[in-house]
């Protein structure tokens, strides 16, 4: 089969004045950035016709290192809806560098399943990512700066609580000491960086509806405390202004396309194991503005990014999806049954009859918000028909909505299947959606009734700094906050060797990050890095510009 690059540049691009146009989007709300994608500049919504379009969320089980392929699966449902003469829009998030230098590659979908032009959406795009980190880092600059010209003042910033970020995987920056050598440098501070995707404004720009909001997200967000003990934030520091300059641009939705012309909006990326895992608010929102049906997807697993996608995102955005779709591959529900990572593509009905406990629980868990379920099987050319028929066969007896996804071989084509299903499940109503958490429950609450109803764990063990930042959000008033758990995305558990499938575990959380303008709580568990590394041999190593053109991206 062809490379993805290959594919991705064998068919022309539509104009993204033509992909607006069909998708009914006015012509003084798109600002073209080149000839295949641009920004819109969307300021209001009709919340009537929002209402009326179908949100489907496209989560997976548990993922493999490969990932599960829930953006190929999401395109390929939004480009087979549109074979069946569907209106229909995708919302996904924008890819990240770190990433795509590193272990995964790039995250615009696979095969005959992607969107265009892969390359820019892939890197630099309409630089949204580069945006946020220079206001980020303008933020820590000015903060740091205040420090210095009012050190020892009663007014002076003591704990410093942000940090730096970088749209790259580099470990070294973890943990750092700022300001060495003389006192002219600045104060000397253990500090250290997150990945963009990880930082508070990638969250407050992603939950804003409009600049007002963001300004007022900005406003609100906690830098730290100062030597009389107060809340110190960025209204405090007086430049919440030149911070909502630099993000004016980033905050409006891109706009490409799919191969087969599917309108796509592109926008926000924060991770899913380290911050929320979803779009943008605005993107979606507009997304169901103008489409019937509108695709998008949560990052990693159900734990993790539906998890965070109903109990944050839709519960503040007031968005009610019709109906998730469960991405799985064969060789996954293998790995959860215990077979070794360099066998998972062989045949092994034992490991998968095994396996699929895992595709049970996932189920569950979204059940416990009240969706309505399709399970897709994200095809692979060694899956055997054996295999495939065993998995429907197993769904047939649960009573599960089963379909299977072919669209990285054929794309729209190879999905018509799955998107059928969708249509099917669609024209029943759909029940509201269930929270797992109240709001007015305390943070202890809300972290172990996610961890006792989400992840099937136990029991929740509470740190000495985790317990310190409990005490710190109650004197500030913050409780009423929703919860963003950062674990590993590979297990029910905080320790990725563990599956916790037998639910006999507990999970520990060693720190909780207040994101006061974001609007949530961040509770730090296990080992948990909110600044990923590079592999021994990183995706960068194959990237290159041969003739003029960027190769490698995939």
């Amino acid at each position: 089969m062809k490379s993805d690059y290959e594919i991705a540049n064998e068919k022309p691009m539509r104009l993204i004045t033509e992909v607006a146009a069909d998708m009914g989007l006015p012509a003084d709300l798109l600002v073209p950035y080149g000839n295949y994608k641009a920004k819109v500049n969307i300021s209001q919504f009709d919340e009537e016709r929002i209402a009326a379009s179908k949100l489907v969320l496209v989560t997976a089980i548990t993922p493999t290192k490969a990932g599960i392929g829930k953006t190929t699966t999401s395109i390929g449902l939004a480009d087979g809806l549109k074979k069946l003469n569907k209106n229909v829009v995708l919302a996904l998030r924008e890819p990240s560098l770190g990433p795509c230098f590193g272990i995964k590659g790039g995250a615009a979908g696979g095969g005959y399943s992607q969107i265009v032009p892969m390359e820019d959406i892939n890197l630099h795009f309409t630089g949204d990512f580069h945006a946020i980190t220079a206001a980020n880092n303008t933020l820590a600059s000015l903060m740091d700066n205040f420090r210095f010209f009012n050190r020892g003042k009663p007014e002076g910033i003591k704990t410093v609580l942000m940090k730096r970020c970088l749209d790259v995987n580099d470990r070294v920056l973890r943990k750092i000491v700022t300001a060495l050598d003389t006192p002219n440098n600045g104060i000397t501070s253990e500090t250290g960086f997150v990945i963009t995707a990880a930082s508070e404004l990638m969250a407050v720009l992603c939950l804003a509806e409009g600049l007002e909001e963001l300004r007022k997200r900005i406003d609100e967000m906690l830098l730290g405390f100062t030597f009389a003990g107060e809340p110190f934030t960025t209204k405090n520091l007086g430049v919440t202004g030149a911070i909502t300059a630099l993000l004016k641009d980033a905050m409006f939705p891109n706009l490409v396309q799919t191969l087969e012309g599917c309108p796509a909006l592109v926008h926000g990326g924060p991770f899913a194991n380290i911050a929320h895992g979803c779009n943008s608010i605005m993107a979606t929102k507009t997304a169901m503005q103008f489409g019937d049906y509108v695709i998008t997807e949560a990052g990693f697993a159900s734990d993790l990014g539906a998890e965070k996608f109903f109990n944050i995102k839709c519960r503040k955005a007031g968005l009610q999806p019709a109906m998730s779709v469960l991405v799985a591959t064969s060789q996954a529900l293998k790995l959860s049954g215990g077979i070794a990572e360099d066998k998972m593509m062989l045949p092994d009905l034992t490991a998968l009859a095994k396996g699929m406990q895992n595709l049970e629980r996932h189920i569950a868990i979204l059940k416990t918000f009240n969706q309505k379920v399709l399970v897709v099987l994200n095809r692979y050319h060694f899956d055997t028909k054996e295999e495939i028929d065993f998995i429907q066969s197993w769904c047939n007896k649960k009573e599960a909505a089963f379909a299977v996804n072919d669209a990285y071989m054929q794309g729209g084509k190879g999905a018509r299947e799955m998107a059928q299903a969708v249509v099917d499940i669609c024209k029943d109503p759909s029940p509201p959606l269930r929270y797992t958490y109240e709001l007015s429950d305390d943070v202890e609450t809300k972290i172990r009734k996610i961890v006792t109803n989400i992840y099937g764990g136990k029991a929740v063990v509470f740190y000495k700094k985790a317990q310190e930042m409990i005490r710190k959000i109650k004197k500030l008033g913050l409780e009423h906050l929703p919860v963003c758990m950062a674990k590993t995305q590979y297990s029910f558990t905080d320790d990725a060797a563990i599956s916790g499938l037998d639910g006999d575990f507990k999970i520990d959380v060693d720190d909780l990050v207040i994101t006061q303008g974001a609007g949530f709580i961040v509770a730090v568990c296990g080992e948990m890095m909110r600044m990923p590394g590079l592999p021994k041999v990183p995706q960068a190593n194959f990237i290159d510009v041969v003739d003029g053109k960027i190769v490698g991206v995939s």
